[in-house]
């Protein structure tokens, strides 16, 4: 296989894609549309420094849940305030921590939200005192304001977000293009041209925390990779993602996405992701031990690794011809358990895109990845996914 281009040899400008094939994820453009001005930064260091602050300001222990003193007043009927042992001065809830200390205790947040704080406060109380784990671990935060951040269970293994941040550094840099690894440029519809070279704004970044998460996305979209050839002749151009995400307060698990993809839009949708590959990590006992056991080493296993299996993989299910014949197509598809509706629509679409009946496993598994971008329930174009990925597998 003829690579071109290589990560030797970088672009200085932008390069055509054909996004109908493969498939678009839709998580980074969620966050994109989801976060205001004050959840996005435009380096990982402003980045760090923001999610290391708040670390440094905040201060995890255990407690005696029967030990904490729910108080509200009549004055103040919006506002729930703990005494926690140790502080002598009231800790307010965040919203998230106030739902959390809720689901402790086995009472619905919702409702609780909707009582008057007084009688609120003699529920959340009750269920403190009755709390059979006994312990609850808190995340108190003082930054001129003392706020509990979290409450979780005592077996709760928090993975800071500055951490993930910190080791996402070590491949990126400063994410911004100082290294190979950076905030992915944009696709011009117009052209069908990916261009790298796109300045970092508020509206472009894709480096996002909150009060209660952090996410990121980087791609390696100065060194294109070619992996065959289109149609028209053309190289069929990928290069490689991820993102990350963590809350250390417990909204979320800590997790790692690692993919090829062929561009990626002003909302921030992928587009023509192959390959994708998911490590998550739940904050329990050992979490932080599995983070730097498993998690941060793939991070780095991928951002260092050779494009070269991919390419190979790629190239292998090309090759790799399964039918020849109309029957040997429905024939094909059917034993892998699509329905006689979908086999039809695989192959036209095939043969719609490709001038060409499928042929090869990567013609039917491209097939299969643009059947499933048409699907809007989530968990039928999973498992169509599923399906062309175990298909490409089984080629290489």
């Amino acid at each position: 296989m003829n690579t071109k281009l290589s990560i030797s040899s970088p672009v200085s400008s932008g390069f055509k894609v054909d996004i109908s094939r493969g498939q678009r994820i839709g998580r980074v453009s969620s966050e994109w549309f989801s976060r205001p001005d004050d959840e996005r930064y435009l380096s990982l260091s402003e980045l760090h420094h923001a999610v290391k602050s708040r670390a440094d300001h905040a201060r995890a222990r255990n407690v005696e849940s029967s030990a904490i003193r729910v108080e509200a007043t009549r004055d103040n009927a919006e506002r729930l305030e703990l005494i926690v042992p140790g502080d002598r001065q009231p800790i307010a809830p965040t919203h998230w921590s106030y739902g959390q200390l809720c689901s402790l205790v086995g009472a619905p947040a919702t409702y609780m939200r909707q009582l008057p704080a007084p009688l609120a406060a003699i529920n959340l109380q009750h269920g403190l005192l009755h709390h059979r784990a006994e312990l609850v671990k808190t995340l108190e935060m003082d930054d001129g304001r003392v706020e509990l951040r979290a409450v979780t269970g005592p077996e709760y293994g928090r993975i800071w977000d500055h951490e993930l941040v910190a080791a996402v550094m070590t491949i990126a840099g400063d994410g911004t293009g100082d290294t190979m690894w950076k905030v992915p440029g944009l696709l011009d519809w117009a052209s069908m041209t990916h261009n790298p070279f796109v300045d970092i704004s508020k509206d472009t970044t894709t480096l996002y925390a909150s009060d209660r998460d952090v996410f990121l996305f980087l791609v390696d979209d100065t060194h294109p990779i070619e992996a065959g050839r289109l149609p028209n002749g053309e190289p069929d151009l990928f290069f490689r993602g991820f993102y990350a995400w963590n809350s250390e307060v417990g909204s979320k698990t800590l997790g790692i996405a690692s993919f090829y993809l062929r561009a990626v839009c002003a909302n921030r949708n992928i587009w023509g992701s192959e390959n994708f590959e998911e490590i998550t990590i739940r904050h329990s006992k050992f979490a932080a031990e599995r983070f730097a056991h498993e998690a941060a080493p793939a991070l780095t296993n991928f951002a260092n690794s050779s494009p070269a299996a991919f390419v190979a993989g790629i190239q292998a299910a090309r090759e790799r011809i399964v039918a020849r014949k109309d029957e040997d197509r429905q024939t094909f598809l059917r034993r892998r358990g699509f329905s006689k509706s979908e086999t039809g629509k695989i192959i036209e679409t095939v043969l719609s895109e490709e001038g060409r009946p499928p042929e090869s496993i990567f013609d039917f598994v491209q097939g299969i990845t643009a059947l499933a971008r048409d699907k809007s329930h989530q968990d039928t174009r999973l498992e169509l996914e599923g399906k062309a990925k175990k298909l490409l597998e089984q080629a290489s």
